[in-house]
């Protein structure tokens, strides 16, 4: 019965932690790996519970309110902040779809496919498996393809890693240049994510869930938190083990790094499905959350249980986010310099997105669930330092 109950309701942490290691995340990984090898990779593992910290508060949030999380923001801080919080977040979703499209549209032209058709065919699909589905049908969906992304972990096993290396360049005390510091707020803005927390707290309100399943949820968000965290290490890990050494300019020289460790064949396929299960699973993800956050702080109806009907806002933003960003991947923009760009905004967005998130688990949880005492301090020093060294990565990249 236990057993059961778990995987009715597995999912949303699982979801939104695949499409945690979106086309972004994984493109910054792998730039991590050809830039500076293994230093970063404990900061993969550190990352872990900081994201569960986070994810953790969001699913409290919802299971116990039965509310989203701005809609939250709006009956506690009022109608401007909600307004703040949801420009953040949609700010971010716009730029990680435009993220996911472009990793989609790389693979395609991998084997020759233009960037339009690619659009066309991913866009379509991710508008019909949205507007004829359930929410349950579109998690199970995602959960499919953002499977694709475990082939990173046998990729890394090919590359025959030096475990004595990975070690010593891991655990090694040195700093590098601004550059190092830069790539830090990315892997902080490609783990902790403004659609994250809003994605969460919509969905297990969408999936039915509510306060009993609590403990599930949190086993949920922890398996998730773990497996996105490994997915992101295996990628750097193939990287830094025999792949390009220098800056990547485009899909193409991730993939060919690739490709000249395992062969071309193998290389370009392996690349193909973890890039297209990552990109897909978060491009679901993060249209989503654009609809359901603008829906919360404007109140219309935003569930996919209704028809597109009876919910004509929650559908129109929903498609209109996918047409606008198949349209601006059509212009080829290069998409290396632009994901790991939007994951250093992620980072410059955190002290927004945490502090809401923090302050709502203190004001607006009944007594029994509220964020408070020993725990309450050491959630808001994680916070704040993760917050602090996302912004500050940041701007040591942009200005030093």
């Amino acid at each position: 019965m236990a057993n059961r109950h778990f995987l009715a309701v597995l999912g949303p942490g699982l979801v939104v932690m695949l499409a945690d290691t979106d086309a972004g995340s994984v493109i910054t990984a792998a730039q991590s790996g050809a830039q500076w090898g293994y230093k970063l990779l404990l900061l993969q593992f550190v990352l872990i519970p900081i994201l569960f910290i986070a994810q953790e508060l969001t699913v409290r949030l919802g299971l116990v309110t039965g509310k989203g999380h701005g809609e939250l923001i709006r009956e506690t801080f009022g109608f401007p902040a909600a307004l703040l919080s949801v420009s953040t977040m949609a700010v971010a979703c716009m730029g990680a779809l435009i993220t996911e499209f472009s990793g989609m549209a790389g693979v395609g032209m991998l084997f020759g496919v233009p960037a339009w058709l690619s659009m066309l065919v991913v866009g379509g699909g991710l508008i019909v498996v949205v507007w004829t589905g359930s929410y349950r049908s579109v998690e199970r969906v995602a959960m499919v393809v953002g499977a694709f992304e475990f082939v990173f972990f046998l990729v890394a096993w090919k590359v025959h890693p030096s475990v004595h290396a990975m070690v010593n360049d891991a655990t090694a005390l040195s700093f590098p240049k601004a550059g190092f510091f830069y790539l830090i707020a990315a892997n902080i803005g490609a783990v902790v994510m403004p659609w994250m927390v809003f994605y969460q707290q919509s969905a297990v309100i969408d999936k039915g869930l509510d306060e009993k399943d609590l403990r599930a949820a949190r086993w949920d968000t922890v398996i998730g938190a773990i497996v996105t965290q490994a997915v992101m290490s295996a990628v750097l890990i193939s990287e830094a083990a025999g792949g390009h050494h220098g800056t990547l300019d485009t899909v193409d020289q991730i993939a060919d790094s690739l490709m000249g460790i395992l062969g071309n064949d193998t290389g370009r396929l392996l690349f193909a499905l973890g890039m297209t299960g990552a990109a897909m699973v978060a491009s679901i993800v993060v249209s989503l959350t654009a609809a359901w956050g603008v829906g919360e702080i404007f109140g219309f109806k935003r569930s996919l249980e209704h028809h597109p009907r009876e919910a004509p806002w929650f559908y129109g933003i929903f498609t209109a986010s996918v047409v606008a960003s198949a349209i601006i991947v059509a212009s080829r923009i290069n998409l290396v310099e632009l994901s790991v760009a939007i994951e250093v905004m992620n980072a410059l967005l955190l002290p927004i997105v945490l502090g809401f998130l923090y302050f709502l688990a203190r004001r607006s949880l009944p007594d029994a669930h509220r964020l408070k005492g020993k725990y309450g301090v050491l959630v808001a020093l994680t916070l704040a330092l993760t917050s602090i060294l996302g912004v500050y990565g940041a701007l040591s990249g942009i200005f030093g």
